[in-house]
Order: structure tokens, then C-alpha cells, then sequence
């Protein structure tokens, strides 16, 4: 057999550090089973929800502002798992078991709680595999944020299994675990939408 033969029957080459890391910066890169997975910043709508809702998170849980603290909260941290190499939207550790940030570019703690905030090019990956990657490593709580339907689904880790938890849209009163301690509207997280409201309430009034 040569050796090109080799290669073949041997499947492709798993993607490295390197490559990841050759990615242009205007990309979200992660290593999936192997895989160099890319897709590009997100769109206005999702990056103003992953803001809104890190900001709230960390006003209450980071800075202890508004809730009780004990937290770590980080925008879009990159995440080492073994092999894998994940990107949340947002990423939560609880304070004792991450009492300092790392020196690396990267953490290789698995967080307590992550969100991940949903897109068309993102949410095969976000609801299939790494889903699936979260749960082998143990994080704990997993939101799912869709800014295009306006929407929250909260899932919890038993057994190394994720049970749905409660689900809340612009109805409802957002309180979950494991930041049940507050509540906090889910239209806050779409700042646009009560402006276009209020400016069409004028307009009607004229």
C-alpha cells in the first residue's frame, strides 16, 4: 500500500491550535471533534441580546451590585475541554472554583453555567454537539437565547443529562437557575424593540 493510500483509508487530519489560531479575527473560531468550525461576528440583534443579558448577569452576580455576587462572568471566553475548544456567548464560573483568572489567552475550567445566544450560521452547533460537549464536561446550567424569536430555554445537567427547565419569552418574568435570585423582563435584552414602539405610540398620537 503507499503511502497516499495510507492517507486515505486514514481520514482526514485533525484540525489543530494552529489552525485555529491562523483564523482571521473577524471570525469566531472553535475545534469540534476535530473539526475547525468558523462563522462570522454576530448580527446586530444578537450581539445587543448577549450584551444585555451578560450585562445583567454580571451586574448581579459578578459585581454584586443588584444580587448577591460570587460569580465570574465573561463575554465570549474561549474554553479548552479536553480536545475541544469552545466559544460561549457568555460564560459563568462560580468564584470558588475559579478564584483567579488565568494567564492564558484561555480557561480550562469548565464554567458553571454558559449561554449561548442563537444565529443561523451557530445554532446546529449550539443545540447538537456542543450541547453535548457541555454535558461531558460537566457544566452545570445551559441557557439558549433566540433573539430572532424572542425566546429563552433554560436546561439543567443530572446525570450527566440535560433536563429542560423553565422557558420564558417578552410574557413572562425571566428567573432561572442558577440565577433564580433575580427577575428581570426578557424585553430589556431587545433595547430596539421598545424604541420602535414607543416611536410608532408618538406617531399614532399626531
Amino acid at each position: 500500500m503507499t503511502t497516499a493510500e495510507q492517507l486515505a483509508q486514514s481520514g482526514p487530519t485533525p484540525a489543530t491550535y494552529a489552525d485555529l489560531e491562523a483564523v482571521h479575527p473577524h471570525m469566531v473560531a472553535e475545534l469540534i471533534d476535530g473539526a475547525l468550525v468558523t462563522h462570522p461576528r454576530p448580527a446586530p440583534k444578537h450581539a445587543a441580546a448577549a450584551s444585555y443579558l451578560g450585562g445583567e448577569i454580571l451586574d448581579a452576580f459578578g459585581r454584586g451590585r443588584s444580587g448577591p455576587g460570587g460569580w465570574i462572568i465573561v463575554a465570549e471566553p474561549e474554553i479548552h475541554l479536553g480536545r475541544q475548544v469552545v466559544v460561549p456567548d457568555i460564560a459563568g464560573w462560580r468564584r470558588e472554583r475559579l478564584p483567579s483568572l488565568p494567564a492564558t489567552a484561555y480557561f480550562d475550567t469548565a464554567p458553571d453555567w454558559i449561554c449561548e445566544v442563537l444565529s443561523p450560521s451557530t445554532e446546529r452547533y449550539d443545540r447538537g454537539i456542543k450541547r453535548r460537549i457541555y454535558a461531558r464536561a460537566g457544566v452545570g446550567h445551559m441557557w439558549i437565547l433566540d433573539p430572532r424569536a424572542e425566546f429563552l430555554e433554560t436546561f439543567i445537567l443530572a446525570d450527566g443529562r440535560w433536563l429542560v427547565g423553565p422557558t420564558f419569552d417578552n410574557e413572562t418574568e425571566v428567573s432561572a437557575e442558577p440565577f433564580d435570585a433575580i427577575s428581570f423582563p426578557l424585553t430589556i435584552l431587545w433595547p430596539l424593540d421598545a424604541a420602535s414602539a414607543n416611536l410608532d405610540d408618538t406617531q399614532n398620537a399626531q
